[in-house]
């Protein structure tokens, strides 16, 4: 895919720090698919992160087929019940929770799932795709669009039966799954911890 242009100064709604303050994790979509000339920006908007000795490990699998994203929730659901089973903890038991309700959708009913992949082996490729992440999910705060990182998601987006299933290769990791959509309501702020200072000299 080629690199678009950047759109003209007076087309960008708002500013790199309104994006970075107005950005939520939006759990709550309206009904309806994001176009693909959208998706495409966004995609356009992560590659322009900064990566490490220029390597840009990243590729992307975009899924917007309702029952095949259904089906990846439900799988991400039995596998996370597998995985804490027998588990007594406060953090399993609150996901058990979630996980046992047969109305929760890991991806909150988004209709468009980023699953953002690294290949290679430098210690790199992880921080590398998450920058790629922030970059797509405030471009898509610019456009009005909201996103959510689905941590959920990732232990069952590297089996390899959803490999094979996303097209996935083998020696790729699935790093960060955004969902993305238009918001159904507002999300409001959640506080945020005054940055902690260990040392400055």
């Amino acid at each position: 895919m080629p690199s678009l242009k950047p759109p003209p100064k007076s087309e960008i709604p708002v500013s790199a720090l309104d994006a970075i303050y107005r950005r939520r994790a939006v759990r709550d979509y309206a009904p309806g698919k994001i176009g693909k000339a959208v998706i495409e920006e966004l995609l356009d908007a992560a590659v322009h992160a900064p990566t490490a000795m220029h390597l840009e490990p990243w590729s992307f699998v975009i899924v917007q087929d309702k029952a095949l994203l259904n089906h990846l929730s439900n799988g991400v659901k039995n596998l996370i019940r597998r995985e804490l089973e027998g588990s007594h903890t406060h953090r399993a038991q609150h996901e058990l929770e979630l996980v046992n309700n047969a109305d929760f959708n890991v991806f909150y009913n988004a209709e468009t799932l980023v699953v953002i992949c690294g290949k290679g082996d430098t210690p790199y490729i992880a921080g590398d795709c998450w920058l790629a992440a922030e970059n797509l999910m405030l471009a898509a705060c610019a456009k009005g669009l909201g996103t959510c990182p689905i941590g959920f998601a990732i232990p069952a987006l590297n089996t390899p039966e959803w490999k094979a299933e996303l097209k996935i290769p083998p020696e790729a990791t699935a790093v960060a799954a955004i969902i993305v959509g238009a918001p159904a309501g507002e999300t409001p702020p959640s506080p945020r911890k005054l940055p902690e200072i260990l040392a400055w000299k």
